[in-house]
């Protein structure tokens, strides 16, 4: 599984969705998706402008968290 910190980062700054989509250009569905964790695909692009942005390695946007399975 494939964990984003788009929330906590935003949280951290108190930002909403509105204010990263305006910044980074993004559209703001896109975004939405990723704060929510809901996104199944990811462009590349999106990826860079918010590391661009939050100035953050993607390693810091994500996270690859070990599945369990059962």
């Amino acid at each position: 599984m494939i964990k984003c910190h788009l929330s906590r980062m935003m949280g951290e700054r108190k930002m909403k969705i509105a204010d990263v989509a305006r910044e980074t250009g993004l559209h703001r569905n896109t975004v939405t998706l990723l704060y929510n964790e809901t996104a199944t695909r990811i462009d590349l692009e999106a990826i860079e402008r918010l590391c661009d942005f939050f100035e953050c390695s993607v390693g810091e946007l994500l996270e690859r968290v070990p599945s369990t399975l059962t």
